[in-house]
């Protein structure tokens, strides 16, 4: 589905890898973005900004007891990133023609079996999902950890439980429309006008989701959705970075504005984030209900697959009001 994003996006996004360095403040670019603030051997990045405190913080935010499912159904019409594709097989075994299990309660039942590439539909971003120049989070160079059996440090089984404050930044409500166009940019500044405009403030340990609209586009128009999207630039990402949140999701598949602006420089908002800061990416969040009751804070909570040695996987996080 997203042949047309071009052989150089394709291309960033299976071949370059991230770095980290879990800072607070975003730094730059060079070999001065790692070791991480939290210590050469650091694997967790801007989770370690993960209390108990802030979780009894996010947890007196429940008032209604109304809980929103944040993550979308995945299955073989799923758009993803090429090759990406998932899809489920469900088998009887040894159950042929009507046959049960051999036992005097005649005993049935069904398995399933899963094939495809775990950066489908609603996902997480480990650090070991995008690096710079083939070093990732926290200076691990993909020669050290990286296995096509799974990698050895950074997999998404060492993401703890992320239990937080989640906050809600609308840009449709910002920009005036109910969906943000392909390519469209959304800058620092537009963020802090948001922000500002709608009341939302981001706090240390949060995470922040952006609503552009683009989801609806998987059900009535999946070719479209997976062809481009709306998203921050890599002045948006270092801005988020400098508020301290643990991860930064958005309802499009990748986050960033797609097409770039600048075709030589790709994925930038990415390296930002997971290698510079080590903070996580959420892809594909549903934040249609969050944005329909005009949500700006809710108790965030999410529990990944353990898939060890994983760089990415599945997701379906919660938001509780």
């Amino acid at each position: 589905m997203l042949k047309q994003i071009g052989k150089t996006v394709l291309a960033a996004a299976m071949l370059v890898p991230l770095a980290a360095s879990g800072q607070q403040q975003p730094q730059q670019q060079g070999a001065n973005w790692y070791p991480s603030r939290y210590g050469a051997n650091d694997q967790i990045g801007a989770m370690n900004l993960l209390t108990p405190q802030k979780v009894l913080e996010a947890a007196r935010l429940v008032q209604r007891g109304q809980v929103y499912r944040l993550g979308v159904p995945v299955g073989r019409e799923t758009p993803a990133f090429p090759p990406r594709s998932a899809s489920v097989t469900v088998m009887m075994p040894d159950q042929f023609e009507g046959a049960t299990v051999p036992s005097e309660n005649r005993m049935s039942y069904a398995d399933d079996m899963f094939t495809g590439w775990l950066g489908v539909g609603s996902q997480i971003d480990s650090f070991a999902h995008l690096g710079i120049d083939n070093v990732f989070y926290n200076g691990n160079h993909a020669r050290d950890f990286m296995r096509t059996t799974g990698v050895t440090r950074l997999g998404v089984e060492g993401i703890p439980p992320m239990v937080t404050r989640g906050v809600l930044v609308d840009m449709t409500k910002a920009r005036g429309k109910p969906m943000l166009e392909e390519g469209e940019i959304i800058t620092a500044d537009d963020l802090r006008a948001a922000m500002r405009d709608q009341g939302v403030e981001v706090r240390q340990g949060d995470v922040i989701l952006i609503h552009t609209g683009w989801v609806e586009l998987l059900e009535r128009d999946p070719p479209r959705f997976g062809k481009g999207e709306p998203g921050i630039d890599n002045g948006a990402a270092e801005f988020l970075a400098s508020l301290g949140v643990v991860a930064v999701g958005a309802d499009t598949w990748g986050v960033e504005a797609v097409p770039f602006k600048n075709p030589n420089r790709i994925w930038e908002g990415h390296q930002t984030l997971l290698a510079k800061n080590g903070i996580h990416i959420l892809e594909v969040m549903d934040t249609r209900a969050l944005a329909r009751d005009g949500a700006k804070e809710f108790l965030f909570v999410l529990g990944q697959p353990l898939l060890k040695g994983a760089v990415q996987a599945i997701i379906n996080p919660v938001a509780i009001r």
